[in-house]
């Protein structure tokens, strides 16, 4: 699909499975943007082969890897919104880059890849996602990338007694 810096940026492919499970487990073991915690990840390969299964086998989401060397460093994938007919035009997604890796354009690669794909598709209208409010830089990059602001949902996330976070919600017409 993409190739820039010695970073190909292409279809996910079942294969794919251990080095993506990984990034997301490091992910979400360093990370406070992730609404699940480190203790509640217990997804397991086969469950997560079963899900990029699923991504694969529709056409109205996809799987998409960066990798360099031929090792995973990032992914991003689409998930359609659902299968009633109303909503059948949109879906959001999620990205996740290894730590060793940020900072690099990998996120802006992947995101890139995700939106010419969407463009192309003939069912898919909207990307959405939903961010973290203290996720300044994802912020950032979706803004860059052409996404827009439509909502939040105030004090979503209880980070402790006393700490909320508020849960952007951002859309992109494609």
């Amino acid at each position: 699909m993409q190739n820039s810096n010695d970073i190909i940026v292409r279809f996910g492919k079942m294969e794919d499975a251990e080095m993506t499970l990984e990034i997301q487990k490091s992910v979400i073991a360093e990370s406070d943007y992730l609404l699940t915690s480190p203790e509640e990840n217990k997804k397991t390969l086969l469950e997560h082969r079963e899900w990029i299964q699923k991504r694969i086998e529709n056409e109205n989401e996809t799987y998409i890897v960066a990798q360099t060397d031929e090792k995973v460093i990032g992914w991003i994938a689409f998930e359609h919104s659902s299968n009633r007919k109303r909503t059948s035009h949109t879906g959001s997604f999620g990205l996740m880059v290894h730590k060793s890796y940020r900072g690099l354009g990998v996120g802006e690669m992947l995101l890139t890849a995700l939106l010419h794909w969407a463009e192309k598709n003939p069912s898919i209208e909207k990307v959405s996602l939903a961010v973290f409010s203290t996720n300044q830089k994802a912020i950032s990059l979706y803004k860059k990338m052409g996404f827009i602001e439509e909502g939040r949902k105030i004090k979503e996330f209880k980070i402790n007694d006393h700490e909320y976070w508020d849960d952007v919600l951002m859309y992109k017409l494609v």
